[in-house]
């Protein structure tokens, strides 16, 4: 099994989702029509997924329920839909890890994807075989090599180069475009990996690489795509941003334009440059118009699409901007409510009683799997379903749920449970590394694989307090959310920013000690230097630092021993270990845990 890093996110964010089967298309004869739908962020998520309510279950997700969505929209428009992934395939599930993303490969060729862009998580099984982690002699690419050669489709990323000789890498197939034909319209495609790749995947596999700049390589890859005769160029890139509102497409105040990657590329372009794009990373919904440019981007897990439609005029072949329209974030329902007509089961738990489960619909069509894509998995997931149900012998009395902005009973009897089993002082947890609640009931090993699906090493630091406050400014100042800790109370500035951490104690209020040293246990994706902790780790001699290669399991197996040798009770810890000041509101913080978990 693989490390993993990608999240639940949410249904009701701020932006409105669009029920399924909504949303009238406009026609015109006189034009050329261009469907393009967009994924993003699957994370492994090609299976169905099942909610139990009262009245029957709300079943959504999944690559077969796709099939049927994408039927209607063919139908519709049999020569000009283009099918993309911004991203993040891989790296989130039993079925993927185990499969080092094989088995989403093979449902995307099923899918008849015309391209995909590279995200950071697919760099995250490293070498082909059970270490996540290169180690000296072993191929850091390995596992995605392999599914390069497998995928039906290109995987692109135009910004990718060799660190040392700032050439392409010779396994990556040519410069990270391609042109395609739909419709009789020339439709050129651009790959982007987020230049925060370093960061967020495991640092050590991506140390010979080097990911430019957005806006500059989608400028010269739109120059030479529309120089080989494209008639549109579209931009599949896996990097976000976050809108307050997506109600309104022509409305970008309730967005990060200012600090978020998707908009700073856009904003960074001529005119015209690009004539759609598809996004991702972020996790959230992006709706919006930037430069008259659409700009898609859908929830993740497998359970959101999105769609561009283009109109050109069939002499200049030119997109007719006026014509253009969004609709994202469209939920993939096998079943849906019928009052809602939707299958957000996180808005639907709160009136558990009223939802009423009937046939999902879409454009007037009936929703069914495609049962040749679902029999076509069906062996995948067989393999690993014995391992999924493998019953732990224990049970959860109430749900332990995470928060990505803020200390959370889960976050914190995690960190609980991690410091105990190795006897730290000290715990720390990313809280992008907690991808699901635990939730209430018998507890398996496929609900704790949801929770923690990365197969991150425990690794464990000797620092001193001076080193340590240094990595908890480090930590809290990276703008990768509030991490998880125990054996600390610690404070915080509101608002996210390098400054972020004002100060640490330990329990009690005992402050921290100059010169003492402090034994620190965390994931080693942070002690490689993922979430913003490598400059300061390059400071702590190596000799201090133990990246657990030598220990027996990873992080989610030693914590299930540890459990299954203690019998804790999984009840919520007492909170109190985030303390917040400067009060007030903040326009990079939701405070709910549903933002993005990259």
């Amino acid at each position: 099994m693989k490390r993993l890093l990608a999240v639940w996110v949410v249904l009701g964010l701020a932006c409105a989702t669009t029920p399924a089967g909504e949303g009238s298309k406009p026609k015109d004869a006189d034009l050329v029509r261009l469907t393009i739908v967009g994924t993003n962020d699957v994370h492994g998520w090609i299976m169905p997924q099942t909610e139990q309510f009262p009245a029957g279950p709300i079943r959504y997700g999944g690559v077969a329920t796709l099939a049927s969505y994408l039927k209607v929209l063919r139908d519709e428009n049999p020569t000009g839909l283009v099918l993309l992934d911004a991203g993040d395939m891989f790296q989130g599930t039993l079925l993927s890890n185990i499969s080092e993303g094989s088995a989403v490969i093979d449902a995307f060729n099923l899918l008849r994807y015309d391209a995909a862009a590279i995200g950071n998580h697919e760099f995250d099984y490293g070498p082909i075989g059970p270490v996540s982690a290169a180690q000296p002699g072993m191929d850091p690419f390995g596992a995605l090599k392999a599914r390069i050669a497998q995928a039906k489709f290109p995987m692109l990323s135009t910004n990718t180069y060799e660190a040392r000789t700032g050439l392409r890498p010779s396994w990556l197939p040519g410069d990270g475009t391609l042109i395609i034909e739909k419709a009789g319209i020339r439709i050129g495609i651009i790959g982007l990996t987020t230049p925060q790749t370093p960061s967020t995947t495991l640092p050590i596999n991506v140390s010979t690489l080097k990911f430019a700049q957005l806006a500059p390589e989608a400028l010269t890859s739109a120059k030479r795509l529309r120089e080989n005769g494209a008639d549109v160029v579209v931009a599949v890139v896996h990097a976000g941003g976050k809108c307050g509102d997506c109600t309104k497409p022509h409305d970008v105040s309730s967005c990060d334009v200012d600090s978020s990657e998707i908009f700073g590329m856009i904003r960074g372009l001529p005119y015209g440059t690009l004539d759609a794009v598809v996004a991702g990373h972020t996790h959230t919904q992006l709706n919006h118009f930037v430069n008259d440019t659409p700009v898609l981007q859908s929830f993740a897990l497998g359970r959101y699409f999105g769609v561009i439609e283009l109109y050109l005029d069939p002499q200049s072949r030119h997109v007719v901007t006026s014509k253009t329209t969004i609709d994202s974030a469209i939920p993939i329902c096998e079943t849906m409510d019928e009052t809602t007509r939707g299958c957000d089961v996180r808005s639907l738990r709160e009136r558990p009683d009223t939802v009423r489960p009937v046939a999902a619909t879409f454009h007037g069509k009936t929703v069914a799997q495609d049962q040749t894509i679902a029999q076509a998995l069906l062996p995948a997931e067989q393999k690993v379903a014995e391992v999924q149900n493998t019953d732990l012998g224990l049970a959860v009395p109430d749900t332990l749920g995470r928060n990505y902005e803020n200390e959370s009973a889960l976050g914190s009897f995690l960190a609980d449970s991690l410091r105990a089993a190795v006897n730290a002082d000290i715990a720390l947890l990313n809280p992008g590394g907690l991808r699901a609640d635990l939730k209430r009931g018998p507890l398996n090993y496929g609900a704790v694989y949801e929770v923690l699906p990365f197969d991150n090493a425990v690794a464990t630091l000797k620092v001193n307090g001076d080193e340590l406050n240094r990595l908890l400014t480090a930590a809290f100042g990276s703008k990768k959310g509030v991490f998880q800790v125990s054996g600390l109370e610690v404070t915080l500035k509101r608002c996210p920013s390098p400054s972020r951490f004002v100060r640490a104690a330990l329990p009690g209020g005992k402050p921290l000690e100059a010169q003492k040293l402090y034994s620190v246990v965390m994931p080693d994706f942070l002690a490689r230097g993922g979430d913003g902790l490598g400059p300061v780790l390059a400071t702590i001699p190596p000799v201090q630092v133990d990246l657990g290669e030598n220990r027996d399991g990873n992080l989610r197996d030693e914590l299930v021993a540890y459990w299954k040798r203690t019998k804790p009770s999984f009840a919520a810890p007492q909170g109190g270990r985030v303390i917040f000041t400067d009060e007030g509101p903040c326009g990079d913080s939701r405070g709910d845990g549903t933002t993005r978990i990259p």
